[in-house]
């Protein structure tokens, strides 16, 4: 989603190299990885602090290739948010938007910043429902037309 809305064609990211197993350099044993996945999540960090925690730290390129599944099905139920993390930071975006704009009512660069936010946040709604992330009945509540 990074360019979606802008027209600009930006530059091309770096791809992970295609490989099944982890580098013959690494030295961590799968039990231990979730060993320390499930420490990091008692301490409260986020998924993707997790993960930048285990690569910087730790020297672990990527969990899955090590542990053979996702980070965020290694965290228990009970430690992980109702919302996914990226569907979270969005709905804090859109509100630091709407706050803004209930002072700064003339602000059109930022009411369209608000509406791709909601844009985006109906998007990755309707696929966390579609994979049973969020509830079905879940609903978010837009601003952006009661803020014209």
């Amino acid at each position: 989603m990074a360019r979606l809305y802008s027209g600009k064609r930006g530059s091309s990211g770096s791809t992970r190299p295609v490989s099944r197993r982890p580098p013959a350099w690494f030295k961590y044993e799968p039990e231990e990885v979730d060993a320390l996945v499930l420490k990091l999540s008692k301490e409260g960090n986020t998924p993707s602090l997790i993960g930048q925690i285990l690569r910087d730290r730790y020297g672990i390129p990527l969990v899955s290739q090590v542990a053979g599944r996702r980070l965020e099905k290694i965290i228990p139920e009970e430690g992980r948010t109702k919302l996914p993390e990226d569907l979270e930071n969005l709905l804090r975006k859109a509100t630091s938007a709407t706050r803004h704009l209930e002072k700064n009512r003339k602000d059109y660069p930022n009411k369209r910043d608000l509406a791709l936010i909601e844009s985006k946040i109906h998007r990755l709604v309707s696929y966390y429902r579609k994979i049973g992330r969020i509830p079905k009945d879940w609903v978010y509540k837009p601003v952006a037309a009661s803020l014209d």
